[in-house]
């Protein structure tokens, strides 16, 4: 047997009656055998109190989301998920595991991506224990064990995925920081594959914190920058190209002017430094013709 046995117990109430009038029992014959020395009586006092260690020692009590593991001498017995007041067999060790959804914050881990690039990086795992009898016998401690193929998975994911691409060509490529919602869901396929040996569900994993190292850090924000400048000044050139040519096109189609090459350059050069400037340009006031 290696997966969980969900099994029931008997009602605990009446192992708790029976246990007090055993030990009542018990007093009244004590009480003779001491006043009138009566050792006849120890026979039953004996078994009385027999009676009453069984019946009180099996007691046990599982509360709501708890899970009791029962193993005699060594033998897996089953485990009681049902919350209430219960009796087993007295000799049962009744393990406690908690079947309440948990938190792992990960800490930040400095590991290289797949680039190469130092990173930081962190994880938050909801799990929950989903089989009592792999986390209590397939591995030595399910908590430790979680908190180490955590650790593992975040560490192989990072090195998985580069950090960002900065090539046109490259925009398919899932990195860690744009394809966040992919990232997660494999890091969660990872989890619950590391997790199943230990008998736990993860219900979600996520990324808690993802950033260049902090020797690279200044250096990456400046490249990410200059990217970002370099975009923007190829969208207002596109931008200011098709102003140029619409405002040529409406010139030529009004008979506005007739421009020779030389004036349309002209023209073409001066509206592109208007719109493509950076501060706003001087205008110079022609008080002659277009050939002064």
């Amino acid at each position: 047997m290696n997966t969980e046995h969900r099994r029931s117990a008997a009602s605990g109430y009446l192992a708790l009656a029976i246990g007090v009038l055993a030990i009542l029992a018990a007093i009244g014959l004590l009480v003779p055998i001491i006043q009138q020395e009566n050792l006849l009586l120890l026979i039953p006092l004996l078994l009385v109190s027999i009676v009453a260690a069984l019946a009180l020692a099996g007691l046990f009590i599982v509360n709501p989301n708890d899970a009791k593991v029962l193993v005699l001498f060594g033998t897996y017995a089953g485990t009681v998920r049902s919350s209430g007041f219960y009796w087993a067999n007295p000799f049962y060790i009744k393990k406690r595991l908690t079947l309440r959804a948990r938190n792992l914050n990960g800490q930040k881990l400095k590991v290289n991506d797949k680039s190469g690039n130092p990173i930081e990086i962190a994880a938050v795992v909801v799990w929950q224990v989903e089989d009592t009898f792999r986390a209590s016998f397939d591995v030595d401690d399910y908590e430790q064990y979680v908190v180490v193929q955590s650790e593992a998975a975040v560490r192989h994911l990072a090195g998985s995925y580069p950090y960002d691409t900065f090539e046109n060509h490259e925009d398919d490529v899932l990195t860690l920081r744009a394809g966040a919602e992919q990232v997660n869901q494999v890091l969660e396929m990872e989890l619950s594959e590391r997790f199943q040996r230990a008998g736990v569900h993860v219900i979600e994993a996520r990324l808690s914190h993802l950033a260049y190292a902090s020797e690279i850090a200044e250096v990456m924000l400046r490249r990410q920058q200059a990217q970002a400048v370099v975009a923007a000044r190829a969208q207002i050139v596109s931008g200011a190209v098709g102003m140029v040519e619409m405002a040529l096109e409406r010139l030529s189609e009004r008979k506005v002017v007739e421009l020779d090459e030389d004036r349309k350059a002209a023209m073409v050069s001066n509206l592109l430094v208007v719109l493509c400037s950076e501060s706003s340009a001087t205008p110079v006031v022609n008080a002659g013709t277009l050939y002064q």
